[in-house]
């Protein structure tokens, strides 16, 4: 079939490898959400903490530039790293993000960004699960996802000088609808990836495999939850 993924029937030594690949994947991704939510409600309530990091634009646009880094260098030398080393990367990307997202605890208040959790965990969880169960081949969405984040992104540093209310919110609906596509694809391609994995695979490589999934999944579900926050988060002003 042209728009299928076909699958063998694993045996139960691959389905043992595939389950053992995708605990790891899931379990780093809940890792990585904890720590930063942890370090971002810390900085949130500490005022010393708050001026350091937003009271200077170079320490901002300094971890914001780091946390850039840090993705770039995970996703492209991933393969060339000890296990180690690639997990303590993806901590620190984790802990950096959380520092620079601290800001959401001061905009927004804390019942719409528990409400908005719980619609993102479980919109995550629904196109995680069709993106694992379905038959099609989602290849495809790839370009167009991409071209989506790209104008994401473009419109969102025009906005930082238009300054418009409107155009955000058009952003953060585009945005809803490229993560949760994005969210559905990676999953396919963490499926694919964990499918293929050779029998006798060392550990380290299973490790890092399990890192650079985690980070992709991670990343989806920040997003998707930033711009669920901008639609439907209750202002604390």
């Amino acid at each position: 079939m042209r728009n299928s993924v076909p699958y063998a029937t694993p045996s139960v030594e691959t389905q043992v490898r595939v389950n053992a690949f995708v605990r790891g994947v899931y379990n780093w991704m809940a890792i990585g959400l904890g720590l930063t939510a942890v370090t971002a409600f810390f900085v949130a309530n500490n005022p010393t903490m708050l001026q350091l990091i937003f009271g200077n634009p170079l320490i901002f646009f300094g971890l914001i530039i780091a946390e850039l880094a840090l993705v770039f260098t995970i996703s492209a030398r991933v393969e060339r790293m000890r296990a180690g080393t690639a997990t303590n990367l993806f901590m620190l990307y984790a802990i950096l993000n959380g520092a620079t997202l601290s800001a959401i605890f001061i905009r927004y208040t804390m019942s719409s960004i528990a409400s908005t959790f719980f619609v993102c965990a479980a919109t995550f969880l629904a196109m995680s699960l069709y993106g694992w169960t379905t038959k099609k081949d989602l290849t495809s969405w790839g370009n167009f996802l991409f071209m989506g984040l790209i104008g994401i992104i473009i419109a969102s540093v025009v906005n930082m000088f238009v300054q418009s209310s409107g155009m955000a919110m058009i952003i953060s609906y585009i945005g809803v609808l490229v993560f949760v596509g994005l969210t559905a694809y990676d999953t396919q391609k963490i499926k694919q990836m964990a499918m293929t994995q050779p029998a006798g695979l060392d550990g380290a490589v299973i490790r890092k495999g399990s890192i650079l999934g985690a980070l992709s999944l991670y990343l989806d579900f920040i997003n998707l939850f930033l711009m669920l926050l901008h639609i439907f988060g209750g202002s604390r002003e």
